[in-house]
């Protein structure tokens, strides 16, 4: 059983070639790897925005709503201490615990979220055994063709991805 077809390319401007004859062929499940982002590469891989930011935003209103009610429960209801004639809810005086409290709540979610939407922690993955994968973090640029894809056939997709002139091509094994 194999994950998928892997080419190696010298360039980024060969990889997002490469890119744009797999979508024109009609391959639609493939990823690419390089050692920096490349815009146009995740465009024509379909990827979206992050929902990261949504969860840190969710998280932090929540904290801070959280902070907020806490305090104005304990200054209001169970300790009401009344200190110099000020009112027992003084909404400044909460302010800036309801703000610390936020940032935390945002950059706990944050992390965990992005953990978690990465499938992280992942230890091994089957990419790290392709033949010269570990130049991906370097000057290498891989292009994968999964074998998720409909019209994946592993004699066809190595056809496909040698024509486009990569440095080498490599069945990716199952993991």
């Amino acid at each position: 059983m194999i994950h998928g077809v892997m080419a190696e390319f010298a360039s980024d401007e060969a990889l997002v070639a490469a890119l744009r004859a797999a979508r024109a062929a009609g391959w639609r499940r493939m990823d690419a790897f390089s050692p920096y982002p490349l815009a146009e590469a995740a465009a024509l891989l379909g990827a979206r925005g992050s929902r990261v930011a949504w969860i840190a935003i969710g998280a932090g209103l929540l904290g801070a709503a959280a902070a907020y009610a806490a305090q104005w429960w304990l200054t209001v209801h169970a300790y009401p201490i009344n200190v110099g004639g000020r009112p027992l809810h003084a909404w400044p005086a909460f302010l800036p615990a309801t703000v610390i409290v936020a940032i935390l709540w945002a950059a706990a979610a944050s992390l965990l979220g992005m953990l978690a939407l990465n499938g992280l922690p992942r230890l091994s993955h089957p990419v790290f055994a392709a033949p010269g994968f570990g130049r991906a973090s370097e000057n290498r640029f891989f292009l994968l063709i999964l074998a998720e894809d409909p019209r994946f056939g592993a004699e066809a997709a190595t056809r496909f991805l040698q024509g486009l002139g990569p440095l080498r091509v490599a069945e990716v094994p199952a993991a």
